[in-house]
């Protein structure tokens, strides 16, 4: 029997919540797995930001990333431990930094996907480029922004094209709004979506590997109260359909670690927004669902390391193209897609490794979710968070929402 250690790294901006949850429920745990005649252990680091050698060998076996989308220097040093070193990653910057918001749009559209009408319009201010004014004399043509917005329908959303955060997101209802939000985009391409109006329920989708928790989302409340605790907002058919998409659009990327937003109408499910660099995972914002959530992050990474799970670099989207385009209905389409989706992410290969080799993780992760420890980190977070005289209130919150978690485990 060898020993395997495999280190698995954090790429991180800002956050201090999960990753310390993260850190804590692998130290916990402390998986010594025996696979293939073969133990297998872990460590934990935060990885620093400094110059590199394009010929080191990365000491890392699988990283989360949640900084490298918007930092340069993160971003080539993720794309060169992908390409040299075959360093997994959750999600492949390779699409991630070029299939942004628009191409993800265009992809399923082509699979069939019911997006909303969506165009997207040139910057309203010139890139500083002094070439052009020269190309742009030539050969761009003068449109009217309110007749494109006629063919998309009012109400409707100017959205960046690549953005996040709900940053410069306008919902817009006239041509005179349609202007006025037009003229401040300044330098940034814009869609311009319809809106899908007396929606019955927004749904958001949190997928880690194979395993997506949906979630009742109201983006208009405070970030505190976003997400409900409710387990039967769906009807079951609807509710899979909505798992579906996420994994099929996080499957054709090859993303593993984000969220998908829906709007279901009538028995109709839109996907709105399905292309996130850094999906929702803070513990003032997702509470009740947070500790599934580091769970699943835990679990897909070790099963990722200890299998020996290949990192896929390309697209096969010929496979989906090939469903995409034939004679099937919308179901029959989405069921093909399913199967694709379960394919990439080795779902039955997963469910296996989970139920025998990691048989008594969710106990040490209820254990942790329940302890002092945890609580110092919610309280601290908190802290951090809200203002001084929010903090009796929202520890309370907080403290209540997770004691639900760890009694609904039970």
């Amino acid at each position: 029997m060898t020993d395997t250690r495999h280190l698995l790294g954090l790429l991180l901006g800002t956050e201090e919540d999960w990753p310390g949850a993260f850190e804590q429920l692998v130290r916990r745990y402390d998986p010594a797995l025996k696979v293939g005649g073969t133990t297998h252990r872990f460590d934990v680091e935060r990885i620093t930001i400094e110059p590199f050698d394009l010929r080191q060998k990365s000491r890392y076996d699988l990283v989360v990333d949640r900084l490298a989308y918007w930092y340069y220097v993160p971003r080539e040093w993720l794309k060169k431990v992908a390409l040299m070193d075959d360093v997994y990653l959750l999600n492949n910057p390779f699409t991630f930094q070029s299939m942004e918001k628009h191409a993800a749009y265009c992809a399923m559209i082509r699979l069939g996907l019911k997006v909303p009408e969506t165009w997207l319009v040139p910057h309203k201010q010139p890139p500083d480029n002094p070439r052009f004014p020269y190309t742009a004399a030539k050969y761009n043509r003068f449109f009217d922004i309110a007749e494109v917005a006629d063919n998309v329908g009012y109400p409707l959303y100017m959205k960046p094209y690549d953005g996040g955060a709900w940053v410069g997101v306008t919902r817009i209802k006239d041509p005179d709004e349609l202007r006025r939000a037009y003229d401040e985009s300044g330098e940034r391409l814009m869609h311009l979506q319809a809106s899908v109006e007396g929606f019955d329920v927004f749904a958001r989708s949190l997928s880690i590997g194979a395993e997506t928790m949906v979630m009742k989302f109201a983006p208009d409340r405070p970030m505190h109260d976003r997400y409900s605790v409710d387990h039967a907002f769906l009807d079951p058919a609807i509710g899979d359909e909505v798992v579906t998409i996420g994994r099929v659009v996080n499957a054709f990327f090859k993303w593993e670690f984000n969220s998908c937003e829906t709007l279901v109408r009538d028995g109709q499910v839109h996907p709105i927004d399905y292309a996130n660099a850094c999906p929702d995972v803070a513990i003032t914002s997702l509470h009740y669902y947070f500790p599934w959530a580091m769970s699943a992050l835990v679990k897909w990474s070790i099963f990722c390391t200890t299998t020996g799970r290949k990192p896929r670099l390309d697209l096969d989207t010929a496979r989906w193209y090939e469903v995409a385009d034939g004679e099937g209905s919308y179901d029959e389409k989405i069921a093909a897609y399913r199967t694709l989706a379960d394919d990439y992410f080795e779902q039955d290969r997963y469910d296996e490794f989970v139920a025998t080799s990691l048989g008594d993780f969710d106990r040490v992760a209820v254990d942790y979710f329940a302890s002092g420890d945890f609580d110092k980190l919610l309280v601290e977070t908190v802290t951090s968070t809200f203002p001084p005289h929010e903090h009796e209130k929202f520890v309370a919150h907080y403290r209540g929402l997770l004691a639900a978690w760890v009694r609904d485990q039970g």
